[in-house]
């Protein structure tokens, strides 16, 4: 889901630090003869946490909760395009003050919406941000009980767009623990998955 990229990028390299910090300080120590190898892992951090029925179901709120605010921009688009060809195809027919009168409304009309998007837009990404952050603590946990039990020595964040973080190169499939800790996640979590839903044209103040 790219509208959470930043953060999500801050807590998948958070993670993927934490478990740089682990496997040096665990290189760190003299090699035996007994040492167990090395078992590498390779999550898609971001991904696992946005797949996860509870991000979706939560994700669904969110956007049902900015509806309004969406049909509002949508109404004040209208308004703007209707009164702007209005005023194309009769200002010839108007005097100044009427001219100068419509002018005004559409202008006024498009600094509100204007307004209203930014206000929204930024309403919307705290909400965004702080359903990631509380489900991708929870997904933490999990990971961190599935590497145990399976014996993982190491997690690698695969995340391709996080900032400052590992980049992996080559990863074999099987490496790859990402559904398996959704489905993990799913089972734990008891919340089922959420119907799918149409997507909605995006408001724009032109």
């Amino acid at each position: 889901m790219k509208r959470v990229t930043t953060f999500a990028a801050v807590l998948g390299a958070a993670l993927a630090s934490g478990a740089a910090v682990n496997a040096i300080a665990q290189t760190a120590a003299p090699a035996s003869a007994s040492a167990a190898p090395a078992k590498v892992a390779v999550i898609a951090f971001q991904e696992a946490v946005t797949a996860t029925n509870e991000f979706q179901r939560d994700f669904g709120d969110v956007q049902k909760k900015f509806e309004p605010q969406k049909t509002q921009l949508q109404q004040l688009s209208q308004q703007i395009d209707t009164e702007t060809k209005t005023l194309q195809t009769q200002g010839s027919t108007l005097n100044d003050s009427e001219r100068a009168a419509r002018a005004k409304d559409i202008d006024d009309k498009k600094k509100q919406a204007q307004r209203l998007l930014e206000d929204t837009q930024s309403d919307y990404q705290q909400a965004i941000q702080e359903t990631f952050g509380r489900v991708a603590v929870k997904v933490d946990q999990v990971l961190q009980g599935y590497a145990k039990e399976h014996g993982f020595t190491l997690v690698i964040d695969g995340t391709q767009d996080q900032q400052q973080a590992p980049l992996v190169l080559y990863a074999a499939p099987t490496t790859d623990i990402t559904k398996a800790v959704v489905e993990a996640y799913n089972t734990k979590s008891g919340v089922p998955a959420p119907p799918p839903a149409a997507p909605t044209p995006q408001p724009s103040v032109k």
